[in-house]
């Protein structure tokens, strides 16, 4: 079932114009947590100051709000809260709660209907039906996955006024924690790029022996292969070596490979660049908060903290 919730690009531009947003990477780090909350974030302070300020401090409301949406339900939270800080794939988080598979599925269904949750699942198939994998899922709204991953988890002691633990916890897994949605960016340009041979599946690809960032398939048919990098060392020739060995041990037929690195590329990688072969920095996502106004502003009618 497709969510009706605005795309999480879309998210992202509107947190970006309302918040008149001038350094990207810092707008990512902030939008990983309050994204899709229409909530006010003023950047000239701290993350974690404004976290105390507007979730922790108010932790009784926000969850009041959740828990209004979740039923209360425990199986739901406990299940939310692995695929927060799990590999995403529904059958993990299953083992993981020790829910059996019958009611993690209803779980599942409940969560994705009331647009918490939605499917995530591998653009191709595998050839062999033994090496299929469990679907994944997304968060629509990153704030919920923030919720689940660093408050939820901690809430007796948020509920007594004692951050301690929950902090440590994020600052140990903030930058792990902020790849998705970096992920997710690339992905959005990606579809963008394509304006000719225009992408009809974007996400990425899995089996029980592969895994690779993002796989895409254009309408003419051609396939697109991404990986993702977030490192504070220079990418180098070896990541396109092992994406194209994935890709050949999934036999996948590939067109273009697509290198994202947060930060440089070596030599003997820039070399390598081509018609076949796209690298991407930081700077090539810019063109996704270019031309904000007014009319990237979505309406929210959540409670403001």
């Amino acid at each position: 079932m497709a969510t009706k919730q605005p795309t999480l690009l879309q998210q992202f531009r509107s947190f970006c114009f309302q918040n008149s947003a001038v350094d990207f990477e810092q707008a990512v780090e902030y939008f990983a947590v309050f994204g899709g909350m229409g909530w006010r974030v003023d950047f000239s302070l701290p993350l974690e100051a404004i976290i105390e300020d507007k979730i922790l401090t108010n932790y009784r409301y926000i969850h009041g709000d959740i828990a209004h949406t979740t039923q209360s339900n425990h199986l739901y939270h406990r299940l939310l809260s692995a695929l927060a800080v799990g590999d995403r794939r529904e059958h993990s988080a299953f083992r993981r709660v020790k829910a059996q598979r019958e009611e993690g599925e209803e779980a599942i269904d409940f969560l994705i209907k009331n647009e918490i949750l939605m499917f995530d699942k591998s653009v191709e198939k595998p050839l062999h039906e033994s090496d299929a994998n469990s679907d994944k899922v997304l968060f629509v709204h990153p704030f919920m996955r923030f919720w689940f991953a660093f408050i939820s988890p901690y809430y007796k002691s948020i509920k007594e006024g004692d951050y301690t633990e929950m902090m440590r916890h994020w600052h140990q897994n903030q930058q792990e924690f902020t790849t998705l949605i970096y992920t997710q960016l690339v992905i959005a340009l990606l579809k963008e790029s394509m304006l000719e041979d225009k992408i009809v599946k974007i996400g990425g690809y899995w089996d029980k022996n592969v895994e690779i960032d993002i796989l895409a398939k254009t309408s003419s048919g051609k396939l697109i292969a991404g990986v993702c990098k977030y490192g504070k060392a220079k990418t180098n020739k070896s990541e396109l070596t092992k994406l194209k060995a994935k890709c050949e041990q999934a036999e996948l037929k590939i067109e273009t490979y697509v290198l994202f690195s947060k930060n440089k590329f070596s030599t003997e990688l820039r070399k390598e660049k081509g018609a076949d072969v796209a690298l991407w920095s930081l700077k090539n996502l810019f063109v996704l908060v270019d031309g904000l106004s007014e009319a990237d502003l979505l309406e929210n009618t959540n409670k403001k903290y």
